[in-house]
């Protein structure tokens, strides 16, 4: 347990952004299963247009720092290739 006051700071302000974080990690994971799964059920022109939310979930993770860039672009680029493997 910090001691601190600053560190008791620290620990609140912590607490907060893991809530940010955690929300943003499962809106780019949901969008991801919701895209795979269309694609499983053959629809693909419901993935397609998920595929922007995705994009945009996956940005703004990779924004925040939730998940590195290389890593978004890679996700992205399965993403795509998935949809494309399956129109």
């Amino acid at each position: 347990m910090p001691i601190t006051k600053n560190a008791k700071k620290a620990l609140r302000a912590s607490k907060r952004k893991r809530v940010f974080n955690l929300r943003r990690k499962s809106k780019m994971d949901n969008v991801t299963k919701e895209i795979k799964k269309m694609v499983g059920l053959k629809n693909v022109k419901e993935a397609k247009v998920a595929l922007s939310r995705a994009y945009k979930a996956i940005d703004k993770a990779a924004k925040r720092g939730i998940i590195k860039k290389n890593n978004a672009a890679r996700k992205k680029s399965r993403l795509s290739k998935l949809i494309k493997k399956a129109s």
